[in-house]
């Protein structure tokens, strides 16, 4: 394998799915989908991640370096993943991971992971694997609306059972974290920490690592070709004319603004006019909240916003 593989993270609802998906259009990247969600099973993982965004560095890689490792060679966990595989659905999902690995392995293209849950293991993605990032953004009132409009609530029970977050990495934020735990405050003021603490850590990531590619989800709905253009001439992949048009069968006008919320993982859209969908979900309160409550986050990223 010549070429770095390719991990793209950023926030959930960030637009990962879309941004993965379209860098594997050209075929020469393989798609590999969240191997650090808890709750993908069967999955890539073998049923190995305890926490969502799961902090993994050198004091705890021995149990996690093997999964990355057999996604790295395409291989699917088969037996690991055999328990889960209960319903006509988990049938599907395991028949093509097993179909999508054994393609992998002949082929041999580089892989591509997809996973807004590897956010807090990007650092050690690429130090120990020479993984590219790719760090995806989004405004907070677009993020906020995605979440309360799929009812994705988090309580951060994930975070605060992991010390390395609760008092390292998210230190900061854990006063915060348990009085939400505890029942304080409703999904809105959930989201708004949530997403303060996301994009305060991959604020630190843009200091550390100038080397990694940041890109707003904004902009590249506004501008979807050269926008993935400059993507794939950044991590050395080609744009050709099956990338050229899966951009654009992706991102067109016409397509439906909003996905109803049992199709979220859909990445046709209109992407342009996805951007200013949070209108139609959030209430006026709840947009002058969530402006207040992450105005100093944010405008590291959308300093045009004031």
């Amino acid at each position: 394998m010549s070429a770095a593989p390719i991990v793209v993270t950023g926030s959930h609802r960030s637009g990962t799915t879309w941004v993965g998906r379209m860098l594997c259009a050209s075929g020469e990247a393989a798609y590999i989908h969240e191997p650090f969600n808890p709750r993908r099973r069967p999955g890539w993982s073998g049923n190995r991640i305890p926490y969502w965004y799961l902090h993994v560095t050198e004091a705890n890689e021995a149990f996690y370096a093997p999964v990355v490792e057999d996604v790295l060679a395409f291989r699917y966990p088969v037996r690991a993943n055999l328990p889960d595989v209960r319903s006509l659905r988990a049938a599907a999902v395991f028949a093509a991971d097993v179909a999508d690995s054994i393609r992998y392995r002949l082929t041999r293209p580089r892989p591509l992971i997809k996973d807004p849950f590897a956010l807090f293991a990007a650092e050690w993605l690429a130090a120990r694997f020479g993984f590219a990032v790719v760090v995806t953004l989004r405004a907070p009132l677009a993020f906020t609306a995605s979440v309360k409009r799929l009812g994705w609530d988090f309580r951060f029970r994930s975070w605060l059972a992991q010390p390395s977050l609760a008092d390292g990495l998210l230190a900061g934020y854990r006063a915060q974290m348990r009085a939400l735990w505890a029942g304080e405050g409703d999904i809105v003021d959930r989201a708004i920490v949530m997403y303060n603490a996301l994009h305060e850590v991959i604020a630190g990531y843009r200091k550390r690592h100038p080397e990694w590619i940041f890109v707003r989800h904004e902009d590249l709905a506004g501008s979807p070709e050269p926008g993935f253009a400059e993507l794939y001439d950044r991590l050395r992949l080609r744009f050709d004319e099956r990338a050229r048009a899966a951009v654009g069968a992706h991102s067109e006008p016409g397509v439906r603004r909003l996905i109803p919320a049992l199709r979220h993982r859909s990445v046709r859209r209109d992407s342009r006019s996805a951007t200013s969908a949070w209108e139609s979900v959030l209430s006026s309160e709840e947009i002058a909240r969530v402006r207040a409550g992450t105005a100093t986050v944010a405008r590291l990223f959308y300093p045009e916003a004031g």
